[in-house]
């Protein structure tokens, strides 16, 4: 965050100083949500949280090396105080509606966060190089975060979100993480609703919109693939007539949002007509990809190092936002190449010493990224027990439920379990007594004669049993479900070491605001 005075930041937000001795007295450090996170110079932000209110820990903060605090009440410390009147169900810099909120403290709250940061980024924009980078889509955001924030890393300082602070708190969190060295900023926009993204771009307008596909994931919010791009667009409607659309060429429903932007378009994907464009793609043993990648008339090799087909696409945006921001195409490779992915449970993959392979896709999932989880699922198996074309190892699929998908959950799952044994998956364990849960395992026994190779099994518990008396070295292993099913244990208990899931907010892609948020 840039530096401010307690003055300024009231004067920002619309609020009122409590407390406050000296209202000259500088924030010089980074706005926080958690007060275990404090640093001396920070602001403390008091957000009421569904069942933990910041207000509670404010004094804590101040203790720990808070300045101030930024609040809905005074809290007898230090605080810049915005008022709740009028903002319980309205925007007011908040596209989403918080059950919990029944006095309109956290949309309060929220609002001055986003209008903290926009003036923050305003300052950035208007009079440094700061470059903000949007990026949306029905999946792949985060891991293209991730290689956003790897490609542009040797063209200046970068900020980007950890984990998949994509909402209405982890967006303007993010965008305050920049200061006057700054010279990029990559931000996930996430969106459960029309306006949701258009609000995020009004506190923190893009440079660059880089829209990676528009699937089915939150279809039951939206109700429709059309209502989907619908809002996705909203980010590439932002741009103002200096910026730049990245748009996925082999998305129909992507590339016509050119027409939606008065921002120049660069496409990107494996389409003939795509400006970065990704040739002869073949994938190894454990489903890395490796490619030509052609643009502006020249062709380099680029050989990834996440796993999956689909991070293709995701790298060919990434290189599209890397070219267009001066970089040369073997720089762009060699980023490409040597990126790691760097959020918690999206396809981290491990071996453990007894040859089994654990890939914890686990953070969520939708029908789109399930797919294509299963196919580097099948790819690993299929290379063979010493990576080679001769062998196959066993390859099982531990699965629960896909959320937020509305009236089509149940075919959706169904479609799944089909895909399953369509794919020679050996071993599909289904977790989750709901009857979305109840169609995967039923998708899967009806496509095929698969007897007991598919297992519907209640809880995470029951699914470790079968999984500790049955799994034989060389078996590979891939975890995934929406992140409210917890399958993440299944890959922690499999293979030690895999990171657990962050406390608090982090990592939450929807509100309402997590327990832990404002400790």
């Amino acid at each position: 965050m840039i530096e401010m005075t307690l003055r300024e930041i009231a004067e920002i937000v619309g609020g009122t100083l409590h407390d406050v001795p000296d209202p000259a007295v500088t924030v010089t450090g980074a706005v926080e949500f958690d007060s275990r996170r404090i640093n001396s110079g920070d602001l403390f932000l008091a957000l009421p949280g569904a069942r933990v209110d910041g207000h509670d820990y404010a004094a804590g903060a101040v203790a720990a090396g808070a300045v101030a605090v930024l609040a809905a009440r005074p809290v007898g410390v230090p605080a810049v105080v915005v008022s709740p009147a009028g903002q319980r169900g309205a925007d007011g810099g908040s596209a989403y509606v918080l059950a919990h909120d029944t006095d309109g403290s956290a949309a309060a709250v929220l609002a001055a966060l986003a209008k903290l940061a926009r003036a923050s980024v305003e300052r950035l924009t208007t009079n440094g190089e700061l470059t903000v980078v949007g990026v949306t889509g029905s999946s792949g955001k985060t891991s293209t975060k991730d290689l956003l924030a790897q490609v542009l890393t040797p063209l200046g300082a970068v900020v980007a979100p950890p984990e998949s602070f994509n909402n209405e708190l982890g967006f303007p969190w993010t965008a305050l993480r920049a200061d006057a060295s700054t010279r990029f900023l990559v931000l996930e926009l996430s969106a459960r609703g029309p306006g949701h993204i258009k609000a995020l771009t009004e506190i923190a307008p893009p440079s660059i919109a880089v829209v990676l596909n528009v699937g089915t994931a939150h279809l039951g919010e939206f109700g429709s693939r059309d209502a989907i791009a619908q809002a996705k667009g909203e980010l590439v409607e932002a741009l103002t007539s200096s910026g730049v659309a990245v748009l996925n060429a082999d998305d129909p429903n992507v590339a016509a949002m050119a027409t939606r932007t008065v921002g120049r378009v660069v496409t990107a994907g494996q389409s003939e007509s795509a400006a970065v464009r990704a040739l002869d793609v073949q994938l190894d043993e454990s489903a890395r990809a490796r490619f030509t990648l052609r643009a502006n008339g020249s062709e380099v090799p680029v050989r990834l190092s996440v796993h999956g087909e689909h991070q293709v696409a995701n790298a060919l945006s990434a290189a599209a936002v890397a070219l267009e921001c001066g970089a040369d195409l073997e720089t762009v490779a060699r980023s490409l190449s040597s990126a790691r992915a760097a959020s918690k449970h999206r396809m981290d993959v491990r071996t453990r010493p007894d040859g089994v392979t654990v890939v914890n896709d686990s953070y969520n999932a939708n029908p789109d990224s399930v797919r294509a989880a299963l196919k580097a699922l099948v790819t690993m198996a299929r290379a063979g027990a010493t990576g080679g074309p001769g062998g196959k190892r066993r390859s099982w699929a531990v699965l629960g439920e896909m959320a937020e998908l509305g009236e089509d959950s149940v075919v959706e799952h169904d479609r799944i379990g089909r895909l399953a044994v369509r794919l020679d998956v050996d071993r599909l364990i289904v977790v989750g007594a709901g009857r979305p849960s109840h169609a995967l395992h039923q998708g899967a026994v009806m496509e095929g004669s698969w007897g007991e190779e598919s297992i519907l099994v209640d809880d995470i518990a029951a699914a470790l049993e079968i999984l500790d008396a049955e799994l034989a070295p060389e078996d590979v292993v891939l975890v995934k479900a929406s992140n409210s099913v917890g399958l993440w244990a299944v890959a922690e208990h499999l293979a030690p070491g895999s990171t657990a899931p962050g406390a608090g907010t982090e990592g939450s892609e929807v509100p309402p605001v997590d327990t832990e948020a404002g400790r």
